[in-house]
């Protein structure tokens, strides 16, 4: 026999901490999540519209709204479903359309260009911005190098889909959606909810990877690239049809996004 404070083989002392079961859980449901999100490109190929369908082929709600999408749209481009697919979409969208408006992708350049004096002059560390600043840059130069706009959306492609790359694309846009915020920060300030301003809100839920979006992200960001967003609501809503958005209000849209809770990806008229 042992001594009668020695703990049996297999049991638990006292003094060791009891895990908690629904963390366990928790962390295992967070695991699953993340090797399903990460089995799906950052960006996918085109795909029709009525590939939508096989979704949700046994519910007459959304089937009804896929119908409804498909005499709008003709294609759609899914993103990784991780908490970025706003900013990787919007980014991905809007450079895309450009590659096809030499001037206005010149425009679009020069607006990059300029923006980290913009964000340094806002109170941003220079130290903070700058790497990805030169990636988003670099891209950017890649894409401008190439004359034929099909070669160029190729690259973008392969470049979205290189997560260093992608990742710092969508890193960038946070910060300028950031600085625009805090640039305009009377008028954004009666959209956040609680005792938090401006510079907080954007510090815990902008600023941050994996954060999701909502309409103040997404109006501040056409602001900061100086475009417009039609949004199109999948949900169960009331109605055969989606509901959409034009944002900025009364804006003349460029990039078209599909909505359904919680997801964004890209559409194409």
């Amino acid at each position: 026999m042992g001594d009668e404070g020695e703990t049996p083989p297999g049991s638990i002392s006292e003094d060791e901490p009891q895990v908690n079961q629904d963390e366990l859980i928790l962390a295992q449901q967070r695991q699953i999540e993340k090797e399903i999100s990460e089995s799906i490109p950052l960006v996918g190929d085109l795909e029709p519209i009525s590939s939508l369908n096989n979704e949700y082929s046994t519910d007459p709600v959304y089937l009804d709204k896929v119908k409804d999408l498909s005499t709008k749209y003709q294609y759609v481009r899914r993103t990784r479903p991780d908490g970025n697919c706003f900013f990787r979409a919007f980014s991905y969208a809007n450079i895309e359309r450009l590659l096809e408006k030499k001037e206005e992708f010149s425009e679009f350049y020069k607006l990059a260009e300029d923006s980290k004096t913009a964000l340094v002059e806002l109170g941003f560390q220079q130290f903070t911005v700058e790497d990805f600043y030169d990636t988003y840059m670099e891209v950017l130069k890649r894409l401008r190098a190439i004359e034929d706009a099909d070669e160029a959306k190729k690259e973008l492609h392969t470049l979205f889909n290189t997560q260093g790359f992608s990742d710092y694309m969508v890193v960038y846009l946070r910060l300028l959606t950031s600085g625009q915020l805090q640039k305009d920060k009377d008028f954004y300030s009666c959209f956040i909810e609680g005792e938090r301003t401006v510079s907080d809100f954007c510090h815990q839920e902008v600023e941050p990877m994996y954060k999701e979006s909502d309409h103040i992200h997404i109006i501040a960001a056409c602001a900061a690239l100086c475009t417009g967003v039609k949004v199109i609501y999948m949900d169960r809503g009331t109605g055969k049809s989606c509901n959409e958005h034009d944002l900025p209000e009364g804006c003349t849209p460029t990039v078209h996004l599909l909505y359904r809770p919680g997801h964004y990806d890209i559409l194409y008229p």
